[in-house]
């Protein structure tokens, strides 16, 4: 683990920045630290394009004095309009290799330590992905959920544009990063708190607010229910659904910091693109936020 000071700066966190909307990319040009000693969480979901996911972290690292960020479902989908055609693993090791050229910190490197205001806290980027066993009501089975999802329309279009190669399939790649995570998190000291990043919620409870509930089966693993107590966590820190708000379960905090489609935030009475404070908490941090209007189209699962 790295441990860097933090002096009087804000660990601040966004994901599901969504550029390919020119707002949303506005949104970022607009995004800046409070303090320079300000950390920036970015929780997935930035875009589908190496070119853009590139334009976005070279503009924020410049900014703040460190950025972590946790791959979404969007970075790794090989998608028709990105000139680059890796897929699966090799697509992931391309954008970490991105990353430590531009200074971001990424799943793969050292956790870094938190000094500042709320520390010492490890903060640590999660790629996890999910296995299907968020199914919905009545479903025993990945099969009968899909069935279930293609009969209502919500179909995530990760079915088309994610690939696991060379695993078998997309469940086989997240047991294995789970495996692997789960390792790397045990030797974390038991004396130190941590502040866990994955762009889905390592439990089930934020998806139960979800319009469409058949989408959840995109959302997580069941695997990872108990993370949130085996690795004391001070806040658990995700985007995906596109529902930003607090919540606490089992008396752990957790943050969905998540920006949206510009359809989505645009209905929000708060300004759009805000970065959320996760270190030091900000005052009356109880459960917010609402999922009136959100999730609320089919587009959403585009």
């Amino acid at each position: 683990m790295e441990s860097t000071a933090g002096g009087a700066g804000q660990l601040l966190a966004i994901s599901d920045l969504h550029i390919g909307y020119a707002e949303n990319r506005a949104l970022v040009e607009n995004m800046r630290p409070v303090t320079d000693d300000d950390w920036l969480i970015v929780a997935g979901d930035i875009a589908e394009t190496v070119a853009d996911i590139r334009w976005v972290l070279e503009l924020l690292a410049g900014r703040f004095r460190k950025v972590l960020w946790a791959p979404g479902n969007h970075e790794l989908w090989t998608h028709p309009k990105d000139p680059v055609t890796l897929r699966g693993v090799a697509r992931y090791d391309h954008l970490v290799a991105l990353c430590r050229e531009l200074g971001v910190v990424t799943p793969e490197d050292p956790y870094p330590v938190w000094e500042g205001a709320g520390g010492p806290v490890v903060v640590a980027p999660l790629f996890l992905l999910y296995d299907y066993s968020f199914l919905p009501a009545g479903c025993a089975t990945k099969d009968e959920g899909l069935t279930y999802a293609h009969g209502t329309g919500i179909v995530c279009n990760d079915e088309f544009l994610l690939h696991p190669d060379p695993y078998p399939s997309r469940e086989a790649w997240c047991r294995a990063r789970v495996t692997e995570t789960e390792r790397r998190l045990t030797e974390i000291p038991d004396t130190l708190p941590t502040v866990l990043i994955n762009h889905y919620p390592l439990d089930r409870h934020p998806t139960e607010v979800l319009w469409y509930p058949e989408f959840a089966m995109w959302c997580g693993t069941t695997l990872t229910a108990d993370w949130h107590r085996r690795f004391r966590v001070d806040t658990m820190v995700y985007g995906h659904l596109h529902i930003p708000r607090t919540t606490h379960h089992e008396g752990v905090r957790f943050e969905e910091v998540s920006v949206g489609y510009p359809r989505e935030w645009q209905k929000r009475p708060e300004p759009p693109g805000r970065l959320r404070r996760i270190l030091p908490m900000e005052v009356g941090t109880g459960d917010r936020g609402t999922a009136s209007g959100l999730r609320g189209d089919r587009g959403d699962t585009r």
